[in-house]
Parts: C-alpha cells; sequence; structure tokens
C-alpha cells in the first residue's frame, strides 16, 4: 500500500520511520523493512529470512573481519556476527531507531562482536586491506560518489577479500530515474533514493580493480525478490500475466511453479523486465 496519502515530508530518517510505524495501514511495511520493535526480534526475523538464507552461500569461507557499510539498525551485522565474523558496522546516522545507537544496543543486548563507526562510505575511516569482508545492503545506489565508493571498498579489503553489494536499484534509462522516485513507497518521506543503471554499477566495480564474479537479476535470487518468497512472487507474474483472470492465473501459477519451467521462464522475462528500481546484487572478489 502507498504511504504517499496524507504522509507529511520530514526532516530526518528517524521521524520519517517513527512516523511509519505509527501508521496502522503500514506495518506490513514496517515489517518487511525491519523496522519493527524489539529490534533483537528484528533482527532475528532478517536471519532466519530467506533473504539472508540466500546471502549465505555467497559469503566468503573465510570467518575474520566483516564491514558492514551503510548499517542502518544493524540487522546485517547481526546476522554477520552469527556466522562467526567480527563486525564493523558502519553508518553515519546516530540515531537509535535506526543509526548507529540503534546497532549498539542491537550489538549490547545480543553479546555479538559488533562495533560502530559512524562515517559515509566514500571516506572510510580504515587502513588499507583491513577487512576480509564488505557487506553492503542497498547502499550504493544511495552514494554521493559511487565510484569514490567502490574504490574505498577496495582499497579496505585484504587480497582475496570479497564485495557482496545487494539489493540495488537498477533503471534501464536515466530518464527512468523519475518514475522510480514516484513509486517508491517511502522515498517521498524524506528523499535520499536513487537508482542508477545496470552498466554503471558494474563499471564502478570493475573499475575500482574488482573482478566481478555473480550479478544476480532482479528474479534469480531471494536476496533480490525478498519479502517475496518464490512462490508469492510466481502468483505475482502468473497474476500479472493473465491480468488476474481466476482460471487462467492457477494454471500458469502452477505451470511456472515447476522447477524446470520457471528455469525457463526466468531469464526471459529478465530480458523484458524494465521496471524502474528492480534490484540486482553484485559479487566481487579483490585479486590476490
Amino acid at each position: 500500500m502507498s504511504t504517499e496519502t496524507h504522509a507529511p515530508k520530514f526532516a530526518s530518517w528517524e521521524q520519517a520511520v517513527q512516523w511509519l510505524r505509527d501508521q496502522p495501514d503500514q506495518r506490513e511495511l514496517v515489517l518487511a523493512a525491519y523496522y519493527d520493535d524489539p529490534l533483537p526480534a528484528a533482527a532475528e526475523r532478517y536471519r532466519q529470512s530467506e533473504e539472508w538464507m540466500a546471502i549465505r552461500p555467497l559469503l566468503p569461507e573465510t570467518r575474520g573481519q566483516a564491514l558492514d557499510v551503510g548499517a542502518g539498525r544493524g540487522i546485517a551485522s547481526y546476522a554477520l556476527a552469527h556466522e562467526g565474523y567480527r563486525v564493523t558496522a558502519l553508518e553515519p546516522d546516530a540515531s537509535t531507531l535506526v543509526g548507529a545507537d540503534a546497532i549498539r544496543s542491537l550489538a549490547a543486548q545480543s553479546r555479538l562482536p559488533i562495533e560502530v563507526t559512524q562515517e559515509f562510505s566514500e571516506r572510510l575511516p580504515f587502513p588499507d586491506q583491513s577487512f576480509d569482508l564488505v557487506f553492503a545492503r542497498a547502499v550504493l545506489h544511495h552514494t554521493r560518489d559511487l565510484s569514490a565508493a567502490c574504490a574505498e571498498f577496495f582499497r579496505v579489503l585484504k587480497p582475496g577479500g570479497r564485495l557482496l553489494a545487494v539489493r540495488e536499484h537498477v533503471i534501464s534509462r536515466a530518464e527512468d530515474l523519475g518514475a522510480f522516485l514516484q513509486i517508491h513507497p517511502l522515498h517521498h518521506l524524506y528523499g535520499g533514493e536513487n537508482a542508477f543503471q545496470l552498466a554503471q554499477y558494474e563499471s564502478a566495480i570493475r573499475t575500482a580493480g574488482f573482478q566481478i564474479e555473480q550479478t544476480l537479476g532482479p528474479l534469480e535470487s531471494a536476496v533480490n525478490f525478498a519479502p517475496h518468497t518464490l512462490k508469492t512472487l510466481q502468483r505475482e507474474v502468473a497474476a500479472k500475466a493473465t491480468r488476474g483472470l481466476p482460471g487462467a492465473n492457477a494454471l500458469v501459477a502452477a505451470a511456472i511453479g515447476v522447477p524446470a519451467i520457471w528455469s525457463l521462464v526466468r531469464p526471459l522475462l529478465t530480458r523484458v523486465d524494465h521496471r524502474p528500481g528492480r534490484l540486482y546484487s553484485f559479487v566481487a572478489n579483490r585479486p590476490h
């Protein structure tokens, strides 16, 4: 459901999220964004989510030092710490609801090895080759300088280290940005949303020195289509394809629910999927 009706414009993200949490009809969106309390329960729900289950196989084998960039409330920091990483959560916002103070509270309550640094991703206050993993969830599309951020990620990674940049908004053409911002459910509350073309992300990552191992498309993994499950995603695809006609809808949903058929249909759908703001994820390595 859209949040635009009667929604005021806020001076901070904390105020916007607090307003959102106070709207009974936005409960589903609040839960999907993990903005609910208690925070440890929200973080644990993220750790058990299909999104995180899809991310786990992408993590490098070395469970050393991880940098969680744009950590927000710390849900990914929490999940990474449970995987055995010693986590540094980078979050410029000091907020007790959606920022650094929320992460500190989460770390204290969960007794996990999470330290917090308040800074922006384009100027990381860490020595060269400090981390085994840089994890960035919905971060790159917010950067003021995409190339500078990727260069900093490369600098602080150890040789052989990995960058996981997940859930990044993609547009097909620069002129699609306005359409994306209009349909984004939260942009009108505070602003700050953005999107780049796929080639811009990949160019910035490669120019920084990374080797891209995988680019995951919007229908390829639960990393990108969460909070949809695969079944609910397939149902939505069927509904759009049949324009909701009950009999046809059920038949198409059943057909594409067959794994062999879905594996054939999904690449075709990806080619014609030009939704502004669709999500992509990137797995990239710093060469040894």
